[in-house]
């Protein structure tokens, strides 16, 4: 059985292609555009897929998306509505891009893999939607070399969810718990890429790396003033200090306020306050991270966890967690970001929707991560 799974229209757009449980190609579609974080439909990705596995679309048996769109497109609906009327420029920006291309999405992607096949519509496989954190959760223990395991993901936000927590054994995976929209880890540190002058969805490696420059000075203003972190490591942000949730931009005035200034212009030099606040936000976004793996780990007895989302690309907050996090052993998802969820979903079809066995692989299920194209 074949199944491709799709992620689209956000950021990291991307393809992969299970066959009877196993990966047999993943790519992202930026490798063949050479547009940074492609969000576009991916047709080169899927072509490569297509390709790699010598198969033609008539013989893929389902089509699995990332996303749950109704879902997202509620959450936007009623965060627009709770915060009115500011962020109206926001909505009616955002409505016409919704309502053309990313509600119907079901029907996007039928049309658009009629058009590459040469097909009409009602002859392509069925569509399935797999919930965003679902699809992290998929990609990080169903690749992973361990029988059973705890899977955290972090990100900015899918539908609601914004980290989320599970319990995987053999080819299941259960929801624990999860810390919903607007509170978000992922969110507050692209809250800081964007203050300090990067781009957000992209330049949070940026700022990991430029974290060892300065000291953590703004740590204690951090914790007492824009988040409040439980010992359980679940957490509430005060949204008085941002402005994500309307869709204005990432922080608010009163932000600007707290650490004396406005954002740094993307073409300004780095000062040391940029330095100082990358140092800050890394300790804090660590201590979370931390206390969230420690948490799941006196929950559910694991000795391996499993991470994916974009919170697990920072490589130095996992360096830390291998470490400290009380865990044996850690596997994360190559591709953690909204690029994995197109694999991610494929797996969550295969294992969950369709109920079938796992194989565990000695090293792992992805061969590395060389699956797309060289």
């Amino acid at each position: 059985m074949n199944i491709l799974g799709i992620s689209a229209h956000y950021h990291d757009s991307a393809a992969a292609l299970v066959q009877d449980g196993k990966l047999i190609a993943a790519a992202q579609e930026e490798r063949f555009t050479r547009k940074k974080h492609d969000a576009g439909f991916p047709q080169h990705a899927i072509e490569f897929c297509l390709r790699a596995g010598r198969l033609p679309l008539s013989d893929i048996d389902y089509v699995a998306f990332y996303d749950r769109p109704s879902m997202k497109f509620r959450r936007l609906l009623s965060t627009y509505l709770s915060y009115a009327p500011r962020g109206l420029g926001s909505y009616l920006r955002a409505m016409p891009l919704w309502l053309r291309d990313k509600l119907y999405q079901r029907s996007e992607i039928r049309a658009r893999l009629a058009t590459i096949a040469e097909i009409e519509p009602h002859r392509v496989p069925p569509v399935l939607c797999a919930a965003h954190h679902q699809s992290h959760a998929a990609s990080a223990f169903f690749p992973s070399p361990f029988e059973q395991a705890a899977v955290l993901c972090m990100d900015g936000v899918g539908e609601w969810a914004t980290t989320s927590a599970w319990s995987g054994e053999g080819a299941s995976l259960t929801p624990l718990w999860e810390i919903r929209f607007p509170h978000s880890i992922g969110l507050l540190y692209s809250a800081f890429t964007f203050y300090t002058g990067f781009r957000v969805n992209s330049g949070e490696y940026k700022l990991m790396g430029l974290a060892p420059y300065g000291e953590p000075r703004y740590v204690d203003v951090i914790r007492e003033r824009l988040i409040d972190i439980k010992d359980d490591g679940s957490f509430q942000m005060d949204m008085r200090f941002f402005s994500y949730a309307d869709g204005q931009r990432m922080t608010s005035d009163r932000f600007d306020k707290l650490f004396d200034g406005p954002p740094r212009a993307p073409d300004a030099p780095v000062t040391q306050r940029e330095m100082d606040l990358a140092r800050s936000i890394q300790v804090v976004t660590e201590e979370v991270v931390l206390r969230l793996a420690r948490t799941l780990r006196r929950e559910t007895g694991a000795r391996h966890l499993c991470m994916a989302g974009g919170v697990a690309l920072n490589c130095v907050a996992n360096g830390r967690l291998l470490r400290e996090g009380g865990f044996d052993d850690l596997w994360i998802q190559p591709a953690a970001g909204d690029a994995g969820g197109a694999l991610g979903a494929a797996f969550a079809v295969w294992h969950q929707y369709l109920d079938r066995p796992r194989a565990v692989l000695a090293e792992d299920g992805m061969d590395g991560s060389f699956l797309g194209p060289c």
